[in-house]
């Protein structure tokens, strides 16, 4: 049997607690190890130092960089500049990779035509067996289906460097692993699934998460801008409610147009609308969630909230990327 490629693994981090938990099972899986791991620390102010401790045998592979707080996207094109061996695996601080990752990782890339740039890992978000799972855990399980989602993606350093690497003009956690996923395949590699799996965990939140994770919609726009319309089915990304809740904020600002103006039946149509749409969006949240008090109460209350909240995010992002290019300026 022919050798595994050797691997960099490359974990962004922000110093959350969960990072030596991920350092501590990545060091726990049996097999071939990494050549290196590189943690990127994007802590615009460090307070205190990263658990490499819990590394363990891995200790003396760790390689540590500091971003300053430029963004994940940022934070992984660094790593990856770095790296010298044909393979960089990429994992986010929040997961945890399973005892026989190492092992199936090396068929994987032991595995992969020449014509493979990247293989995805399979993610597995475990939810509480007796209740039924909050909307957080909805969005953190939907991470499962995800297509080439850098939670744990392999990609070929190769296939990096000719693409340019992440597009920086993506901030958050979001879409900027669609985005890299189309250019690789735009410049001619495939991308697949592999066989290693890796769990994510269903971390504990407030009822107002869903909010701030609105501003994931100012990707959209540059998605269309750099890739048509049609990019959604070519990354195998749902399609959320964002149109959805263009209608019922359009329905909101059109209401309170009428209602100065004085027209008002107008104005009580717009409101109509408005009701029901919200009505919806927050029956379909509460009748997948536990049920409980607090839980219904947030729904309610979010689902008053998200509709605007994406829609602005969404012009933001419209208007700060009218006139992107690809990455590089190429088409």
């Amino acid at each position: 049997m022919t050798a595994a490629p050797a691997y960099t693994v490359v974990v962004p981090t922000i110093g959350r607690p969960c990072l030596a938990e991920c350092l501590r099972a990545l060091a726990a899986a049996d097999g071939h190890p990494p050549h290196e791991v590189v943690l990127v620390d994007d802590r615009p102010t460090p307070d205190g130092d990263l658990p490499l401790d819990s590394a363990g045998v891995l200790l003396d592979r760790i390689r540590t960089l500091r971003t300053c707080g430029k963004g994940r996207a940022a934070a992984r094109n660094a790593g990856w500049r770095t790296v010298e061996t044909p393979w960089t695996v990429f994992l986010d601080d929040d997961v945890q990779v399973l005892p026989d990752w190492a092992r199936l990782l090396a068929e994987d890339l032991r595995e992969a035509g020449e014509d493979v740039g990247g293989i995805q890992g399979r993610l597995r978000a475990p939810l509480p067996p007796d209740l039924r799972p909050t909307d957080r855990e909805h969005r953190t399980k939907g991470l499962e289906n995800a297509a080439w989602a850098t939670a744990d993606m392999a990609y070929r350093t190769e296939a990096l460097a000719r693409v340019g690497g992440f597009d920086e003009r993506f901030p958050r956690a979001f879409r900027e692993d669609a985005d890299l996923a189309l250019r690789v395949q735009r410049a001619g590699w495939s991308l697949c699934r592999g066989r290693r799996v890796t769990r994510h965990p269903v971390r504990p939140a407030h009822w107002w998460a869903s909010l701030p994770a609105q501003r994931g919609n100012a990707g959209h726009a540059p998605m269309n801008r750099l890739h048509g319309p049609d990019w959604w089915t070519r990354a195998q990304a749902p399609r959320g409610r964002l149109r959805r809740h263009l209608v019922v904020t359009g329905a909101a600002l059109a209401g309170a147009v009428c209602a100065l103006a004085g027209r008002r039946r107008a104005a009580g149509v717009c409101a109509a609308l408005w009701t029901i749409g919200t009505a919806e969006f927050a029956l379909a949240r509460i009748l997948t969630g536990p049920r409980t008090a607090r839980e219904i109460a947030g729904m309610l209350g979010t689902s008053v909230l998200i509709p605007p909240l994406a829609v602005r995010h969404w012009l933001r992002g419209a208007l700060r990327h009218r006139r992107a290019q690809p990455l590089g300026g190429a088409g």
